[in-house]
Order: structure tokens, then C-alpha cells, then sequence
């Protein structure tokens, strides 16, 4: 059994692949944060090394292995902290990993049928890592699987990408997120529907709140940061732009998360203004919502929607962060933000 919700096509394709013996030497999954990419990478390996006829079993010892990251041929590369030429630090897949998996990946298979090699946050390698990696690529050796996760390809040297066969895993509809929680997981149904709808259609990130309490306290969090600069006067604004910077610095991601929560946030108050509550996001505030949207024109918060998305697409882009945000805290309209 594979084991992977609602990513029909890309496990049938992947399983007729294992069915002729004509699977590709390298893929690259494509989709958003915690869809599945690793999920079907795991048991894409699974599948290749399984000592059972009903592959992938999930039960036989080289399964197990390869579920508890145990197994010889199977290689997960991820971000690491390394040198640059300069000696600064940098945060990617650097060329020392690339130059371990190739050497390793020139050897026979250990204990399993093919080595596989899974790089999450392939984006994220650098430029020298991509190009000789690429080499490989081009000249793949046998019973060699390589596996790239992106939920960027954009980001990626598009040679890579054209080496590499792609499958890109969609978001998943409530109903099969929340329909996944209730069997996968003992919780209540409100919970279970709320979690459903705040992942987007990412399971993995159901998955992870129902079982980690601190994810919903960090979006009620940044939503309780939104409601504190919709209530502030222009000066306390400026003042906050120098502490948002500061928390961008600190971590990029989490706080492009921040930013995230609050188009989800004026979104839903465009869906409440426009007849469609049943479609809203953050159904634990619809209450709030709905009394916050009436304080508001249609046209603010398309607007409110368009400036958050610009500000992070520019902090995405590098941009000066501190103009970047002193220019949001003085566009976002003010007022109506009891919490």
C-alpha cells in the first residue's frame, strides 16, 4: 500500500512505471509545503526495494528500514549549514552533499535492490551542487533513483528540471483532509474541520496541528500581531515596522507565514462581504469576521489583499525589508480590529 492521500494520478503513474521496469532515473514532485512530496518519496523507495510481491507492503524488514530512515540505499539530502567561498556560512544543499551521494551512488547497491537519493528543498541547492549533480543526471548510473522536492522549481537550475521526469502533487479538498483526520487521528470534528480548512489543502500540515498545540497558538499569534497595527495610529505603525523587521530577519519563513495568515484573513472577510461565509478559512472567528467586515468597502479589502500580497512577494524578492514593511503599516487601513 502506498500509503499517499489523494495523489491518484502520481501513484498511478509511479506504480504502471514499476509495473513495465520503465521508471524515469529521476523525478522531481512539485507542489506547496506538506502536500505529500516526502510521503510519496518514501514509498516510492518502499516500492523499489520491498521484499514482498505486493509492493510497496509497508511490513516486510526493508520497508520498515526505509520508514525509520534506517536503510543504506535510501538517502534523505536536506539543507545544511555550509561554507561559502568567502567562509560565510550559507543555508543550501551544498556541493561536499552532492559529492558524497554521487560517490556513494557509484557503488553497488548494499542491501536493497536500487539506491535512492530523495532532496527535499531541491531549490535550495547551490549553484555548484546543481551543476554537478546535473552531470550525473545526464549519465545516470544504474539501480539509481534520484528524487528531487520542490515547492519552487522556479528557484531551480533549469537544466535540472529538464532532466528530471515531473509530477506535481495538488492541494487536496477539505473533505479529504478533514475525511484523513478523522481516520488517521482521535479528534473532535469542529477541530478536525478547522484544521482541514487552515492547511489548504495540505494534509501534512493537518497532520502536524492536530498532534502539535503550538502551530494554532502561532496563528493566533499573528493574528492577534494584524489586530494590534490595524488598532495603532500611524506613529505606533512606524514603530512596528522596526520590530517586524527585525522578526523577518530572525526567521524569513515564519514570518512570510505571518504575512500569509493575514491575506487568509482579509480574504475571508472578502468571501463574508461577497455572500460566501460558507467558503471561509478561520470558521472559530467567523463572528469576528463578520462584524469586522462591516467595517470596511469591498474595495479596501481588495486592496488590503493586493498591498499584503505585494509585501511579500517584494521580502520574496529581497527587497529592504524596512521599507518594505513602513510601507504596509501605512497602507493598511485602520480601525475595526477588536480582538
Amino acid at each position: 500500500m502506498w500509503q499517499v492521500i489523494g495523489q491518484e494520478r502520481a501513484v498511478s503513474l509511479l506504480q504502471h512505471g514499476l509495473e513495465a521496469g520503465k521508471l524515469a532515473h529521476a523525478y522531481l514532485f512539485v507542489g506547496p509545503e506538506h502536500v505529500g512530496k516526502m510521503t510519496l518519496a518514501i514509498a516510492l523507495a518502499k516500492a523499489l526495494n520491498c521484499k514482498s510481491d505486493s509492493s510497496p507492503c509497508g511490513k516486510c524488514m526493508s520497508c520498515l528500514r526505509i520508514a525509520a530512515g534506517k536503510h543504506a540505499d535510501v538517502q534523505v539530502v536536506q539543507v545544511a549549514k555550509n561554507p561559502d567561498d568567502e567562509g560565510k556560512t550559507k543555508v543550501d544543499i551544498g556541493i561536499e552533499q552532492i559529492r558524497s551521494v554521487l560517490h556513494s551512488a557509484s557503488l553497488p547497491p548494499f542491501e536493497g535492490e536500487h539506491r535512492v537519493y530523495i532532496f527535499e528543498e531541491a531549490e535550495r541547492m547551490s549553484g555548484d551542487a546543481a551543476n554537478c549533480l546535473l552531470k550525473t543526471l545526464e549519465e545516470p548510473p544504474e539501480k539509481v533513483l534520484f528524487l528531487l522536492l520542490t515547492s519552487n522549481e522556479n528557484l531551480m537550475l533549469p537544466t535540472i528540471v529538464s532532466r528530471c521526469q515531473r509530477l506535481e502533487l495538488k492541494r487536496l479538498t477539505v473533505e479529504k483532509v478533514e475525511s484523513a483526520l478523522k481516520s488517521r487521528n482521535n479528534i473532535a470534528p469542529q477541530k478536525g474541520q478547522l484544521l482541514a480548512r487552515l492547511s489548504y489543502g495540505c494534509l501534512g500540515w493537518a497532520i502536524n496541528a492536530s498532534e502539535d498545540p503550538a502551530l494554532l497558538q502561532a496563528r493566533s499569534d499573528r493574528l492577534g500581531k494584524l489586530a494590534e497595527v490595524l488598532r495603532a495610529d500611524y506613529f505606533a505603525r512606524l514603530e512596528s515596522a522596526g520590530q517586524l523587521e527585525f522578526q523577518f530577519k530572525k526567521g524569513r519563513e515564519s514570518f512570510l507565514e505571518m504575512l500569509d495568515s493575514w491575506i487568509g484573513w482579509w480574504r475571508d472577510m472578502l468571501l463574508i462581504k461577497t455572500g460566501c461565509p460558507d467558503a471561509v478559512v478561520n470558521i472559530d472567528y467567523l463572528a469576528r469576521l463578520t462584524e469586522m467586515s462591516q467595517s470596511f468597502t469591498l474595495l479596501q479589502i481588495k486592496s488590503t489583499i493586493d498591498t499584503l500580497k505585494s509585501t511579500l512577494q517584494a521580502l520574496r524578492l529581497n527587497a529592504n525589508p524596512r521599507l518594505a514593511l513602513e510601507v504596509l503599516m501605512l497602507d493598511l487601513p485602520k480601525g475595526a480590529a477588536k480582538q
